[in-house]
């Protein structure tokens, strides 16, 4: 079985993310038992990918993502991103992922909804 590497998988994930594919993306790059902590709370397994995915979705809405910094060494990866939609925006996404034997097993998720732009606080 060929391993795919941090970047990879981290890749794979991201460009799911911008096409909203959430269960695909779950089955091909999350391990079973991974582990994803947020200010939120702790999120187990593939149900709790889920959980954490909807919580987002309810926050937002539809939206895009702008990535602005990718870096991965080894098994870990780090993103720096933005969104943005008529319920809100997130200007200070954070995330970090650990990547082992071709899955994400860990990741970490910081981000704060504020306002849209143009709701009378601006950027």
């Amino acid at each position: 079985m060929c391993t795919r590497s941090t970047a990879e998988v981290v890749n794979d994930h991201l460009s799911l993310a911008q096409q909203g594919g959430i269960e695909t993306d779950i089955d091909r790059n999350f391990a079973p038992d991974c582990v994803l902590m947020t200010t939120y709370g702790v999120f187990r397994g593939h149900a709790g990918l889920r959980d954490a995915a909807r919580l987002l979705q309810e926050q937002l809405g539809e939206t895009g993502y702008e990535y602005r910094t990718r870096l991965c060494h080894g098994e870990l990866g780090f993103l720096e991103w933005t969104a943005s939609s008529g319920r809100g925006r997130i200007d200070d996404g954070a995330d970090s992922y650990w990547v082992h034997d071709g899955l994400i097993r860990a990741m970490t998720i910081h981000y704060t909804v504020k306002p849209p732009v143009g709701s009378g606080d601006r950027p």
